[in-house]
Protein backbone atom coordinates (compact mmCIF):
# COMPACT_ATOMS: atom_id res chain seq x y z
CA UNK A 1 0.00 0.00 0.00
CA UNK A 2 2.95 2.45 0.86
CA UNK A 3 4.50 1.81 -2.43
CA UNK A 4 1.39 2.11 -4.19
CA UNK A 5 0.91 5.55 -2.70
CA UNK A 6 4.53 6.45 -3.30
CA UNK A 7 4.19 5.30 -7.13
CA UNK A 8 0.62 7.40 -6.98
CA UNK A 9 2.22 10.37 -5.99
CA UNK A 10 5.56 10.27 -8.41
CA UNK A 11 2.95 9.81 -11.40
CA UNK A 12 0.87 13.28 -9.84
CA UNK A 13 3.87 14.76 -9.27
CA UNK A 14 5.26 14.33 -13.02
CA UNK A 15 1.75 15.35 -14.32
CA UNK A 16 2.30 18.20 -13.04
CA UNK A 17 5.63 19.28 -14.11
CA UNK A 18 4.16 17.81 -17.43
CA UNK A 19 0.78 20.80 -17.60
CA UNK A 20 3.62 23.50 -16.29
CA UNK A 21 5.04 23.43 -20.02
CA UNK A 22 4.02 23.55 -23.12
CA UNK A 23 5.32 20.01 -23.75
CA UNK A 24 7.50 17.60 -22.43
CA UNK A 25 8.90 16.83 -25.76
CA UNK A 26 9.90 18.70 -29.20
CA UNK A 27 11.43 17.38 -32.26
CA UNK A 28 12.71 19.81 -34.75
CA UNK A 29 15.24 20.38 -37.56
CA UNK A 30 17.87 22.98 -37.62
CA UNK A 31 20.57 24.27 -40.36
CA UNK A 32 23.91 25.90 -39.81
CA UNK A 33 27.21 27.46 -41.81
CA UNK A 34 29.98 27.10 -39.51
CA UNK A 35 33.46 28.09 -39.70
CA UNK A 36 36.06 25.47 -38.88
CA UNK A 37 39.93 25.31 -38.12
CA UNK A 38 42.65 22.95 -37.27
CA UNK A 39 44.77 23.55 -34.42
CA UNK A 40 47.79 21.28 -34.56
CA UNK A 41 49.81 20.50 -31.53
CA UNK A 42 52.79 19.04 -32.36
CA UNK A 43 56.40 20.21 -33.51
CA UNK A 44 56.57 21.98 -36.85
CA UNK A 45 52.90 21.96 -37.59
CA UNK A 46 50.69 24.64 -37.75
CA UNK A 47 47.50 25.87 -38.97
CA UNK A 48 47.18 27.83 -42.32
CA UNK A 49 43.63 29.37 -41.91
CA UNK A 50 39.77 28.73 -41.51
CA UNK A 51 37.28 27.12 -43.81
CA UNK A 52 33.62 27.72 -44.51
CA UNK A 53 31.46 24.29 -44.01
CA UNK A 54 27.63 23.52 -42.75
CA UNK A 55 26.05 21.47 -40.40
CA UNK A 56 22.43 20.21 -40.47
CA UNK A 57 20.28 17.83 -38.56
CA UNK A 58 17.29 16.72 -36.64
CA UNK A 59 16.55 18.02 -32.97
CA UNK A 60 14.60 16.76 -30.14
CA UNK A 61 13.86 18.10 -26.66
CA UNK A 62 13.25 16.48 -23.34
CA UNK A 63 12.47 18.56 -20.62
CA UNK A 64 13.53 17.82 -16.80
CA UNK A 65 11.53 21.28 -15.98
CA UNK A 66 9.66 24.22 -17.16
CA UNK A 67 13.04 26.14 -17.95
CA UNK A 68 15.79 23.32 -18.74
CA UNK A 69 15.78 20.47 -21.42
CA UNK A 70 18.40 17.77 -22.80
CA UNK A 71 18.80 18.74 -26.27
CA UNK A 72 19.83 15.68 -28.04
CA UNK A 73 19.24 14.71 -32.21
CA UNK A 74 21.38 13.42 -35.37
CA UNK A 75 23.44 16.49 -36.81
CA UNK A 76 25.45 15.65 -40.09
CA UNK A 77 28.59 18.19 -40.05
CA UNK A 78 30.79 18.82 -42.36
CA UNK A 79 34.31 20.49 -40.60
CA UNK A 80 36.54 21.82 -43.26
CA UNK A 81 40.04 23.40 -41.80
CA UNK A 82 43.91 24.08 -43.03
CA UNK A 83 47.12 23.30 -41.68
CA UNK A 84 51.05 22.36 -42.97
CA UNK A 85 53.47 19.96 -41.88
CA UNK A 86 56.87 18.82 -42.95
CA UNK A 87 56.05 16.01 -45.43
CA UNK A 88 58.56 13.85 -47.47
CA UNK A 89 58.42 12.34 -50.79
CA UNK A 90 59.84 9.17 -52.25
CA UNK A 91 59.85 9.29 -55.75
CA UNK A 92 61.84 7.71 -58.95
CA UNK A 93 64.04 10.94 -58.46
CA UNK A 94 64.72 10.02 -54.84
CA UNK A 95 63.43 11.48 -51.28
CA UNK A 96 62.39 15.09 -51.26
CA UNK A 97 61.45 16.77 -47.82
CA UNK A 98 59.43 19.84 -47.89
CA UNK A 99 56.21 21.04 -46.85
CA UNK A 100 52.79 19.73 -47.73
CA UNK A 101 49.83 22.10 -47.35
CA UNK A 102 46.61 20.21 -46.73
CA UNK A 103 43.08 21.55 -47.05
CA UNK A 104 40.67 19.16 -45.32
CA UNK A 105 36.96 18.16 -45.80
CA UNK A 106 35.79 16.45 -43.26
CA UNK A 107 32.03 14.99 -42.55
CA UNK A 108 30.74 13.51 -39.60
CA UNK A 109 27.50 12.00 -38.23
CA UNK A 110 27.28 13.58 -34.76
CA UNK A 111 25.62 12.49 -31.72
CA UNK A 112 24.88 15.49 -29.60
CA UNK A 113 23.67 15.59 -25.31
CA UNK A 114 23.25 19.02 -24.27
CA UNK A 115 21.36 20.45 -21.17
CA UNK A 116 19.72 23.53 -22.59
CA UNK A 117 18.58 26.58 -20.04
CA UNK A 118 15.82 28.95 -20.79
CA UNK A 119 14.23 32.01 -19.49
CA UNK A 120 11.17 32.37 -19.32
CA UNK A 121 8.90 34.19 -21.84
CA UNK A 122 9.26 37.72 -22.01
CA UNK A 123 6.05 39.41 -23.05
CA UNK A 124 7.49 42.58 -24.24
CA UNK A 125 9.13 40.59 -27.06
CA UNK A 126 6.10 38.26 -28.27
CA UNK A 127 6.74 35.47 -26.40
CA UNK A 128 10.27 35.35 -27.17
CA UNK A 129 12.88 33.77 -24.76
CA UNK A 130 16.63 33.34 -23.99
CA UNK A 131 18.67 30.10 -24.00
CA UNK A 132 22.08 28.78 -22.93
CA UNK A 133 23.69 25.36 -23.22
CA UNK A 134 26.38 23.40 -22.20
CA UNK A 135 27.18 19.72 -23.51
CA UNK A 136 29.20 17.04 -25.51
CA UNK A 137 29.10 16.11 -28.78
CA UNK A 138 30.26 12.62 -29.98
CA UNK A 139 31.09 12.12 -33.77
CA UNK A 140 31.20 9.24 -36.57
CA UNK A 141 33.90 9.88 -39.19
CA UNK A 142 32.09 9.07 -42.69
CA UNK A 143 34.34 10.63 -44.74
CA UNK A 144 37.78 12.79 -45.38
CA UNK A 145 39.25 14.08 -48.70
CA UNK A 146 42.20 16.70 -48.73
CA UNK A 147 43.44 19.15 -51.10
CA UNK A 148 46.82 18.74 -50.77
CA UNK A 149 50.04 21.11 -52.14
CA UNK A 150 53.08 19.78 -51.81
CA UNK A 151 56.34 22.21 -52.17
CA UNK A 152 60.27 21.72 -52.20
CA UNK A 153 61.83 25.20 -50.92
CA UNK A 154 58.75 26.94 -52.12
CA UNK A 155 58.67 24.93 -55.81
CA UNK A 156 55.55 23.23 -56.07
CA UNK A 157 56.35 19.16 -56.65
CA UNK A 158 52.44 18.24 -56.79
CA UNK A 159 49.62 18.91 -55.77
CA UNK A 160 46.68 15.88 -55.41
CA UNK A 161 42.68 15.56 -53.80
CA UNK A 162 42.61 11.85 -52.71
CA UNK A 163 40.80 10.32 -49.51
CA UNK A 164 42.76 10.28 -46.37
CA UNK A 165 40.39 8.66 -43.95
CA UNK A 166 43.10 6.33 -42.69
CA UNK A 167 44.67 9.18 -41.32
CA UNK A 168 42.28 10.27 -39.39
CA UNK A 169 40.70 9.12 -35.78
CA UNK A 170 37.06 7.28 -36.07
CA UNK A 171 35.83 9.33 -33.31
CA UNK A 172 36.07 13.04 -32.51
CA UNK A 173 34.81 14.11 -29.13
CA UNK A 174 33.95 17.69 -28.57
CA UNK A 175 32.29 19.95 -25.42
CA UNK A 176 30.00 22.49 -26.55
CA UNK A 177 28.80 25.67 -26.10
CA UNK A 178 26.13 27.95 -27.24
CA UNK A 179 23.55 30.81 -26.52
CA UNK A 180 20.49 31.68 -28.39
CA UNK A 181 16.59 32.87 -28.83
CA UNK A 182 13.52 30.98 -29.15
CA UNK A 183 10.17 32.82 -30.98
CA UNK A 184 7.17 31.36 -30.65
CA UNK A 185 4.78 31.38 -33.94
CA UNK A 186 2.01 30.15 -32.67
CA UNK A 187 1.34 26.94 -30.79
CA UNK A 188 4.21 24.55 -29.85
CA UNK A 189 6.30 26.22 -32.95
CA UNK A 190 9.38 28.25 -32.24
CA UNK A 191 11.51 29.86 -34.67
CA UNK A 192 15.66 29.07 -33.18
CA UNK A 193 18.37 30.79 -34.29
CA UNK A 194 22.09 31.18 -31.75
CA UNK A 195 25.13 30.93 -31.95
CA UNK A 196 27.84 27.60 -31.41
CA UNK A 197 31.15 26.81 -30.27
CA UNK A 198 31.90 23.10 -30.78
CA UNK A 199 35.66 22.72 -29.01
CA UNK A 200 37.33 19.54 -30.00
CA UNK A 201 39.31 18.20 -27.14
CA UNK A 202 40.84 14.88 -28.12
CA UNK A 203 43.39 14.38 -31.57
CA UNK A 204 41.15 14.02 -34.73
CA UNK A 205 45.27 12.95 -36.37
CA UNK A 206 46.62 9.47 -36.07
CA UNK A 207 50.04 7.81 -37.06
CA UNK A 208 53.33 9.55 -36.79
CA UNK A 209 55.32 12.21 -39.57
CA UNK A 210 56.62 11.13 -42.11
CA UNK A 211 60.04 13.28 -41.78
CA UNK A 212 60.60 12.06 -38.23
CA UNK A 213 59.18 9.27 -36.94
CA UNK A 214 59.41 10.51 -33.21
CA UNK A 215 56.55 12.89 -33.94
CA UNK A 216 53.79 11.72 -33.40
CA UNK A 217 51.13 14.19 -35.51
CA UNK A 218 48.16 15.68 -33.17
CA UNK A 219 45.85 18.16 -34.40
CA UNK A 220 42.52 19.48 -32.91
CA UNK A 221 39.32 20.37 -35.02
CA UNK A 222 37.24 23.36 -33.86
CA UNK A 223 34.02 25.21 -35.25
CA UNK A 224 31.76 28.17 -34.62
CA UNK A 225 28.36 27.85 -36.18
CA UNK A 226 25.35 29.96 -36.57
CA UNK A 227 22.32 28.07 -36.53
CA UNK A 228 18.64 28.69 -37.56
CA UNK A 229 15.98 26.06 -37.00
CA UNK A 230 12.31 24.67 -35.95
CA UNK A 231 11.21 23.45 -33.04
CA UNK A 232 7.40 21.84 -33.20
Amino acid sequence: MKKATLLLLFIVGFAIAVQAQQKAFQFGFKIAPNIGWIKPNAEDYKRDGIKAGFNWGFVGEFYLMENYAVNTGFNVLYLNGKYEYPYKQNGSGGVMVGTLNRELHAKYIQLPVILKMKTNEIDEFGGLRFYGEMGFGLGFLVDAKADDRFTVANNLVFSDNSDVSKGYRFTRESLILGAGVEYPLGGSTFLIGGIRFDNNFIDILKDQNTVDTSIEQKAISNLIEIQVGLLF
